[in-house]
């Protein structure tokens, strides 16, 4: 009988005590630096001996957030360990290409011995169509090892695989694109599996540092509203949509016109 695959993450570097102790700080140098006639040196000698009082350090780094200027936090970067996700997954996560790296494991040069599989929640939920997805699974696993058996090389025997088999990678990303991918990734419109997937990333980052955990929310939080078209008619309301925002909009120059016209 096959297996089925747990998808698992781990915020394998840096460690939480390091990001609590130096990633506010290079942020701040990194805006600093902009801003300030001392040299990069001396603000971040000033910052690690508790020179300089992190509010201020906060109330800067605020500012460059909120503002969008959002290339100091390109300096920071987080290494994640994820494993038993699907092939359909990992070919959705690999299309963000700026600000991030991936190392996956190779169906090439891995000859697997129980290949591992994720079962998609709809179709566990329909008897008939979860009968006929094990028989076509495990055929396609009957059929990889008498490949292997009858010497035909393992990166043509992964062929036979369905999207379904699991993988393995490991991703280093900086703020900037997490936050970035989180963004379209925590959407309730988004596929559930990769949904998923950054709910436990928001996870592992939240309990390293609760601050940067905060930042990795739906596109639509920071924005004020949603730009996704198939949610019109507001079914996900977690921000009203954009049409409904620029209605209101326009009532209000109307109205602030009449007043004015009349007044």
């Amino acid at each position: 009988m096959a297996k089925r695959g747990v998808m698992e993450v781990s915020l394998i570097f840096p460690e939480a005590e390091t990001i609590r102790k130096y990633y506010r700080g290079l942020i701040y140098l990194a805006a600093r630096t902009c801003y300030s006639e001392k040299t990069p040196q001396q603000i971040w000698d000033e910052f690690i001996t508790d020179k300089t009082p992190p509010e201020r350090v906060m109330k800067l780094i605020e500012h460059v957030i909120e503002s969008g200027h959002h290339s100091t936090i390109e300096h920071i970067n987080f290494t994640f360990a994820i494993s038993g996700v699907s092939r359909a997954l990992s070919h959705q996560l690999v299309r963000h290409r700026i600000g991030v790296a991936f190392d996956q494991q190779s169906q090439r040069y891995v000859k697997y011995k129980e290949p591992q599989y994720v079962t998609p929640p709809s179709i566990e939920a329909n008897p008939d169509a979860l009968r006929e997805f094990e028989r076509l699974r495990d055929m396609s696993e009957e059929v990889y090892h008498r490949f292997l058996e009858q010497g035909i090389p393992a990166e043509d025997a992964r062929f036979i695989f369905p999207n379904a088999v699991t993988t393995n990678l490991i991703m280093t990303v900086n703020l900037r694109q997490l936050m970035h991918m989180a963004g379209l990734r925590l959407c309730t419109l988004a596929q559930w599996e990769i949904r998923q997937l950054f709910k436990l990333i928001r996870k592992e980052v939240m309990a390293a540092d609760p601050y940067f955990g905060r930042l990795l929310v739906p596109k639509c939080v920071p924005l004020g509203y949603c730009d996704e078209k198939r949610n019109e008619d507001e079914h996900c309301r977690i921000r009203p949509h954009k049409n409904s925002v620029f209605r209101v909009w326009e009532l209000y120059k109307r109205g602030a016109l009449v007043e004015r016209e009349t007044s």
